[in-house]
């Protein structure tokens, strides 16, 4: 923890600094913060699991205590008011004591309905952000996650700090033992529950507690693009693997793909092939490249794989101009990372709001940002037998240029993702995957 330390005031005096401009651009006194409350599950006596306010969690690392709530001003010692009630049924969380308490002040609330008693009086030049406005209005907030301060923070927030950037290296790094541990699994024999047990335990995080849904996926059902099923049995024969795994670290998320061939054959070539076009793209980021580019780039390679292949005839430009690539390639390229797996600001042209919308073709692209140093994103090509998106080229003349012999020989490989986490600096990329062990 020492090097976060050491980077934690520096990240603190940041966001203080970013806060105090829009709190004097917006005539606003400060913002209280919210962590957030649990959700009962409907006409049940038990809660959902607890997921922590984004934009609190950027402050500190507590991530799962709710009716806790955070004062900024941009000047002042941030203010946590820390839930901690009396209670027999349920762990009541320790006080605080840890490498970022001494830059906090504490105040400890063991009634959630008491903490109007430790807000500011003048809440009403106070603005709330969170995501319980029916509190927030009962509390006397007039002004509750109002969109230029939430423009601002969200643009920003693109911009990672020394703390976040080693935050975001440390849940590479528990991803990346995760995913050598699946892979032996696979090999081995695992059934997809069986290799998303041996991830979890080698992360040594419950499925609550990493930041999404993992996806586990054997032979066809890597077609699936968000596929979450996991069977509990092993398929009669074993083709391929397609993992999408992260892991937190003090609330920062790591977004880590990769797919494996049981043999060496034609479907390996095709990974091999795509890992390259994949380190390729990686290294095309520098800052300037407006991420859009980058995708687009990305189809022209999918292209020329569908022809190496003998997926696919024809040249290359066309593939792309007639959308044969996009039945191929049918999501973006990636997205922004940090607080979130898919974090804020992708769209952001500037601090005050304006968007830049995915083109029109590519509709499913999540981030259109112009990259910037200390900016950290996703880099996950695919190629993907999806019968659905392949059976529209049926429809028309674009079903001559299919090979449907070689559609078929791939079909139940289901398709492939390679997907690394990696910091756009000044003078080169930091590929933190790769970089962290995981090279295959």
């Amino acid at each position: 923890m020492d090097q976060l330390a050491a980077h934690y005031h520096a990240h603190i005096t940041e966001l203080n600094r970013r806060v105090a401009e829009i709190l004097s651009r917006e005539e606003l006194s400060g913002l209280v913060i919210h962590s957030g409350q649990a959700h009962r599950q409907f006409l049940d006596d038990m809660n959902y699991p607890f997921k922590v306010n984004p934009h609190f969690k950027a402050w500190l690392p507590v991530l799962d205590n709710p009716n806790c709530w955070l004062l900024v001003n941009g000047h002042d010692k941030p203010q946590l008011i820390f839930y901690r009630p009396v209670d027999f049924w349920h762990k009541v969380a320790d006080v605080p004591d840890a490498f970022w308490t001494e830059h906090v002040e504490i105040k400890l609330l063991t009634q959630a309905d008491k903490v109007a008693e430790l807000l500011p009086q003048d809440i009403e030049n106070w603005a709330y952000i969170g995501e319980h406005l029916d509190v927030a209005q009962v509390l006397g907030f007039k002004t509750r996650n109002p969109d230029a301060v939430m423009h601002y923070l969200h643009y920003h927030r693109a911009s990672k700090t020394p703390y976040e950037l080693e935050c975001l290296r440390r849940a590479n790094q528990i991803a990346v033992q995760g995913h050598l541990a699946a892979k032996n699994a696979f090999y081995n024999g695992g059934s997809e529950f069986e290799i998303q047990q041996v991830y979890l335990s080698a992360v040594g995080q419950s499925e609550n507690e990493v930041p999404y849904g993992n996806i586990i996926a054997l032979n066809q059902n890597a077609a699936i693009l968000h596929y979450t099923a996991l069977e509990h049995q092993s398929p009669a024969q074993r083709l391929s693997f397609l993992i999408d795994a992260g892991a937190n670290y003090c609330g920062y998320a790591s977004d880590i793909t990769r797919t494996y061939a049981f043999e060496k054959n034609h479907f390996y070539e095709l990974i091999v092939a795509l890992n390259k076009a994949q380190l390729e793209l990686v290294d095309m980021m520098r800052p300037g490249v407006r991420y859009t580019d980058l995708h687009l780039a990305t189809h022209a390679k999918v292209a020329q794989l569908l022809l190496d292949f003998n997926l696919a005839t024809g040249d290359a430009q066309g593939l792309v101009e007639q959308g044969i690539t996009g039945a191929f390639f049918p999501h973006g390229l990636g997205h922004m990372l940090g607080l979130q797996v898919h974090d804020m600001g992708g769209f952001a042209h500037d601090e005050r709001g304006t968007q830049v919308a995915a083109p029109a073709e590519h509709p499913f692209l999540r981030c259109t940002r112009t990259l910037a140093v200390n900016q950290v994103l996703t880099m996950e090509p695919g190629l993907y037998i999806i019968d659905t998106l392949l059976a529209e080229l049926k429809q028309d003349s674009r079903k001559a240029q299919i090979n449907w012999q070689t559609v078929a020989e791939f079909r139940p490989y289901g398709g492939i993702r390679i997907e690394d986490n990696v910091i756009v600096h000044q003078d080169r990329n930091e590929n933190m995957t790769r970089e962290l062990g995981l090279n295959d």
